[in-house]
């Protein structure tokens, strides 16, 4: 009984186009992803110059962190797989590119990098609220728990 009502909730009508700017979004992060991944020296040199000595200190690390979050966050946001978990890891992401590496190229709105920025920040913090939609893997996973949980489904196989 609580189970269904907890499967009420996470089904929630979300309009079918929801799914093409969740996959617009997750392109997006993963090319990032590739274009840190071909250049790795660019990253690095933006975590060193953004301000806080923490970053300068550990830029190689951060860099590797950031490059496979965005690969592998881009890859599962495309599919619909763990899709809050991954914006809510990109959202935080987004703001430290917005405020330590768009700040030191200008806050207008010519800076082409600032507006995509925001844009992904906003479609992730749409997609951390509203979740993958219906077209996803999390949808797959969480009907297919569901036909699990309901009686008759494996009593054939015992008798």
């Amino acid at each position: 009984m609580q189970t269904d009502i907890l499967f009420q909730k996470e089904n929630a009508p979300q309009p079918t186009w929801l799914t093409i700017f969740r996959v617009m979004l997750g392109l997006i992060i993963l090319w990032k992803g590739f274009l840190f991944f071909k250049d790795t020296v660019v990253l690095e040199t933006m975590l060193k110059t953004g301000g806080l000595e923490i970053f300068g200190k550990n830029s190689q690390v951060l860099a590797f962190i950031i490059t496979y979050f965005n690969l592998l966050g881009g890859f599962f946001i495309i599919i619909g797989l763990f899709t809050r978990w991954m914006c809510i890891i990109q959202i935080v992401i987004i703001i430290g590119a917005i405020f330590f590496v768009n700040s030191r190229l200008g806050m207008s709105f010519s800076n082409t990098e600032l507006l995509l920025s925001l844009v992904v920040l906003l479609l992730a913090v749409l997609f951390a609220v509203k979740g993958s939609g219906f077209i996803s893997a999390d949808e797959y996973f969480r009907s297919y728990t569901k036909a699990g949980l309901e009686p008759g489904h494996t009593d054939k196989f015992f008798e």
